[in-house]
């Protein structure tokens, strides 16, 4: 059993998962709270989040290796975190992820305790924020946005008293703070 607490952030593509990651920063040291790097078969110019880049082939290496505690694949990419994660948690660490909403269930199996928050925002503000972010053409982002409703329609996220919402519809700095209050409520 792991001694730490894993705080599993996840929200639509576009809701701010990274921008609230990093301006997290600047509040944790002396709080004994890690941000796991997600591994993506992305590349490693893509704008957003500190992610480390690898070629679809390295990451299944990686992991029939088993090097990843987590693993997900969506929108065409792979996503996996780090095994280094249970070691911070072993050694009572915080640690927070960038989960992805469809892998909620079996990453609250690998980590029963885990705090799920899930990060909102308004519909509006998203698509603007994905067609700003330019990562997607239009048919990409439709789909990512319809994906995204679906998602959190479904009896998966709907009703669930565990999840903890964050409203980042507004200032970025409330809901980092708001994200730090959830830190510092262990």
């Amino acid at each position: 059993m792991n001694a730490g607490r894993l705080i599993y952030l996840m929200g639509p593509s576009g809701a701010g998962k990274d921008s609230v990651l990093q301006g997290l920063h600047p509040y944790l040291e002396g709080r004994r709270c890690r941000i796991a790097r997600r591994v993506i078969t992305r590349s490693a110019e893509a704008v957003g989040e500190q992610a480390i880049a690898v070629l679809p082939d390295e990451f299944d290496e990686r992991e029939r290796a088993g090097d990843f505690a987590m693993v997900w694949r969506a929108n065409g990419l792979a996503y996996g975190i780090p095994r280094e994660i249970d070691g911070w948690l072993a050694d009572d660490c915080q640690v927070i992820v960038n989960g992805s909403r469809s892998y909620l269930e079996e990453a609250r199996r690998r980590y029963p305790d885990l705090l799920a928050v899930l990060l909102e925002v308004e519909p509006a503000i998203l698509r603007q924020r994905l067609l700003a972010r330019a990562r997607e053409d239009a048919v990409q982002i439709e789909a990512r946005l319809i994906r995204g409703a679906e998602l959190a329609a479904s009896a998966l996220l709907q009703g669930d008293e565990r999840i903890v919402r964050l409203d980042n519809s507004g200032s970025l700095d409330n809901a980092v703070q708001r994200l730090l209050q959830l830190i510092d409520s262990r």
